[in-house]
Parts: structure tokens; C-alpha cells; sequence
């Protein structure tokens, strides 16, 4: 596991686009995992950016993410499919049909089908990855065992509490969600996680100091064969 800290959250995203984006350039049918949040906004617009200034093409890209609201549909203001599509596919030249978000009405078959399909494409080459402050990736929250494949998962109130900023009410967050599991998660070639803030700077150290387990979903990720930390000073300050 290789750490960097950046002074800032644009120069740390900007030094995330360049990673991703010579993923693409070098081999331009490359698979990306991508995630939501906040977090990974700057990112993707600095990928935009890029695509624009033509430093890189999308047009052959494929991409998986990580997670989905239960019961939203892809045009629900607040789904995943229409965060991705504002933040990001709306303004780079990749095929929409190239570009994935698991079913917010996956039943467990159709879940499931979700990693077939990215076997199918040849698997992740780049795992893009934030990390929530209980320590989840994906939706993956603590538990008692690391989940393995994409599946429905139920949200802490702690993760449920950190989105209610872009629903109306926490009432409005959707109690469930369907993730791909810690095991798909792992499969990915290569994982790019990001961390802004000082509220993830004790996650970030529990995650990097601390044992490997389950109720530290994240903690996992130092069994990787190949993983990237990027993080602005804020969320490095206690590491």
C-alpha cells in the first residue's frame, strides 16, 4: 500500500484524474470502478477537464460502480445512475451503454449478475474508492464478516446521518442499498482510494493502523496486491 498526501483536496484530485485518466490512455478499453460521494467530485471534474483538452478519450472506456440506493430509480434526483451522469458521463465522450450502476431493485439473482458482468468485461483495472467515516467502502458497513459478492445491504444510521445532506430530511434516506461486496471489491487489478477532511482523519488512521477486520470494512484493503491512498493534509493529520 503506497500513501500520498496532498496539501489540498484539488491538488489531490488532480492528482487522482492523472492516475485514472493514464489508466485509460494506456489501454483506452480500460474498465474503471467508480464511486459516489462527495468526495470524488473534484476528481471527476478534472477528468473532464482532461477529456475536453483532449489529453484523453473515454469512447472506448467501460465503467462499474461501486453501489446503489435501494428502491431509487436511475432518475431519482438523489440515485447514483443520475449523480453519475451530472457529475461525470454527461461531460466526457464515453458511451453511455459502456457505463454501469447496480439496480437500486436488484433482488439477490440479479445482484449477483452484477459481478458476472464485470467478469465478463474483464474485470476492474481501476478500483476508484472513498471511505465513509464508520469505515465503509461501497456500502459495505461493519459486520461481523467481510461480505464477498454484490449484494442488498442494510445502512448504519451513522452512514444513513453523513447523506442526509442531500435528501430533504434523514427520513428520506433510503434505509437499504445494493453494493458490491468486499470480495468483488478485492478482485479489481488495481484500487485508488481517496480521503479529504479532517472528520475522516481517525477512520484514515484506524484503517491504517489498526488490524484487519470486518468492522473496519477499509482495513481489508492492506491485503490488496496493489493499492493507492491519496489524501489531502486534513485527513492525514492523525496517521
Amino acid at each position: 500500500m503506497n500513501v500520498y498526501i496532498y496539501p489540498d483536496a484539488q491538488t489531490l484530485a488532480v492528482a487522482a484524474a492523472a492516475l485514472l485518466a493514464g489508466a485509460v490512455i494506456e489501454k483506452p478499453d480500460a474498465v474503471l470502478g467508480l464511486a459516489t460521494g462527495s468526495t470524488p467530485v473534484p476528481t471527476y471534474r478534472e477528468l473532464a477537464r482532461l477529456n475536453k483538452a483532449g489529453a484523453v478519450s473515454f469512447a472506448k472506456a467501460r465503467t462499474f460502480n461501486l453501489d446503489e440506493y435501494a428502491g431509487l430509480a436511475p432518475d431519482h434526483p438523489q440515485s447514483y445512475r443520475r449523480f453519475m451522469n451530472e457529475q461525470l458521463f454527461d461531460h466526457i465522450d464515453i458511451d453511455p451503454a459502456n457505463t454501469h450502476v447496480p439496480s437500486g431493485f436488484a433482488g439477490d439473482a440479479e445482484a449477483a449478475d452484477y459481478d458476472v458482468q464485470i467478469a465478463a468485461a474483464g474485470g476492474v483495472d481501476v478500483q476508484l474508492l472513498g471511505i465513509g467515516h464508520d469505515g465503509h467502502i461501497g456500502f459495505n458497513e461493519p459486520d461481523d464478516t467481510f461480505s464477498r459478492t454484490t449484494h442488498r445491504v442494510e445502512l448504519t444510521d451513522i452512514t444513513r446521518q453523513a447523506n442526509a445532506r442531500f435528501f430533504d430530511s434523514v427520513d428520506e434516506v433510503p434505509t437499504h442499498a445494493v453494493t458490491m461486496g468486499i470480495g468483488t471489491i478485492m478482485q479489481a487489478k488495481r484500487i485508488l482510494m481517496i480521503a479529504t477532511g479532517r472528520d475522516k482523519a481517525e477512520t484514515v488512521r484506524a484503517m491504517l493502523r489498526g488490524p484487519v477486520s470486518p468492522r473496519m470494512p477499509a482495513s481489508v484493503l492492506a491485503l490488496h496486491r496493489d493499492v493507492t491512498v491519496m489524501l489531502d493534509a486534513e485527513a492525514a493529520s492523525l496517521r
